[in-house]
């Protein structure tokens, strides 16, 4: 027996750094042109070597920002609460960096090119060196907690986008557990109620019969454990195996079991879940073939209305008697409906009903699918 094994999936970083990349640059492309029509406003001398400087304090912010964002992934498993503190105190040197590099590239270098003497004159009676920085520093701050802010916003979001695929991800195991339950449980109930049959011929001493049952028998589990139990199968081939199923059931009744089977030709190829009318022909047997005394007549009808497919199960037996179970032990109607809920949810539905003339009938209503549509 060979084992199939999963790699545990490692953990990866909810902000990539593409986007981070381009975060980046967008923020600080928004503060630069910000800051430049504010200086066009306020008229400030030398505006063009202005700009060329504030995009040099520009690159630095950029690269402080990065550096912000390599702190910040390192904590992408930490709580949230680590996460926002170590952003907003990550965020206090960067900003002092960048207001100190500010500083340096409009007041210490080469300030000539840019002010004349009296606006020189005016600067040095102005703010102190650590003053200008505090304030620079200060709006800087508030610049790099709100881009921290953004990454902790896009980096939960990626966190919630991968929590939804992982509980998708478990959600379809779960369904296609389930579905597999219900498929299976279909077998061994088919199988308990073909034996009974079988050992009946047997008790006749029905050789032929027997013999007969045994080599359908033999053909209908070959051909309905083929597939797998979450794969869905024709209409055509839904059919062929109840055919199978009601020629084994001709055999033990071969006076009163009559058969009536009305699919169109169009609808032959509409996808539905295998040995979805397996329970409910079971039922037609049980409750209405055995128990008469009189032909009996089973039928399998399809149609389409509205983009759903209408199948029906009915007999005209003599029905079940008053108050009791007609879902089979716990199988026919209940895991017909499960796995109609299962594969389509809401989408389909059962219905059943005993006509005041006799017999039993069973409605399936399910989306209209067709494989590769």
């Amino acid at each position: 027996m060979e084992f199939e094994t999963h790699a545990q999936e490692q953990p990866h970083h909810t902000v990539r750094p593409i986007i981070a990349f381009y975060s980046i640059i967008g923020f600080w492309l928004f503060y630069a042109l910000i800051v430049t029509l504010r200086a066009m406003v306020m008229d400030f001398p030398a505006q063009a070597e202005m700009a060329e400087r504030r995009m040099v304090v520009t690159a630095a912010g950029i690269v402080l920002t990065w550096l912000l964002y390599l702190l910040l992934r390192q904590f992408d498993r930490q709580p949230l609460w680590l996460r926002i503190t170590t952003a907003f105190l990550g965020a206090i040197p960067c900003a002092v960096a960048v207001a100190a590099f500010n500083y340096y590239v409009f007041n210490v270098y080469d300030p000539q090119s840019m002010f004349d003497e009296a606006d020189l004159a005016m600067k040095a009676e102005g703010w102190t060196l650590w003053q200008e920085i505090g304030e620079q520093g200060l709006s800087r701050f508030f610049f790099f907690s709100a881009w921290a802010a953004l990454y902790l916003a896009i980096s939960y979001a990626g966190e919630v986008r991968v929590a939804e695929r992982r509980a998708a991800k478990f959600a379809r195991a779960a369904q296609q557990a389930e579905l597999r339950s219900l498929r299976y449980q279909v077998n061994p109930h088919f199988l308990f109620n073909t034996l009974n049959s079988l050992s009946s011929l047997v008790m006749k001493d029905s050789r032929a019969e027997a013999e007969t049952m045994i080599m359908n028998l033999s053909t209908f589990y070959r051909t309905s454990l083929s597939g797998d139990p979450l794969d869905d199968v024709t209409l055509e081939e839904e059919v062929r195996l109840q055919r199978l199923y009601l020629d084994i059931e001709g055999v033990r009744f071969p006076s009163r079991l009559k058969t009536r089977i009305e699919v169109p030709h169009a609808l032959l190829n509409a996808c539905v879940p295998g040995l979805i009318l397996q329970p409910l022909v079971e039922n037609a047997i049980k409750y209405g073939v055995s128990r008469a005394s009189r032909p009996v007549t089973v039928s399998i009808t399809a149609r389409a209305e509205n983009g759903q497919l209408i199948l029906t199960v009915a007999d005209n037996g003599n029905g079940a008697a008053e108050g009791e179970d007609i879902q089979g032990n716990g199988i026919g109607l209940a895991n017909v409906r499960d796995r109609l809920a299962a594969r389509f949810g809401d989408s389909a539905r059962i219905e059943w009903l005993a006509p005041p003339e006799g017999g039993f009938v069973v409605r399936l209503t399910m989306p209209e699918v067709y494989r590769g549509g």
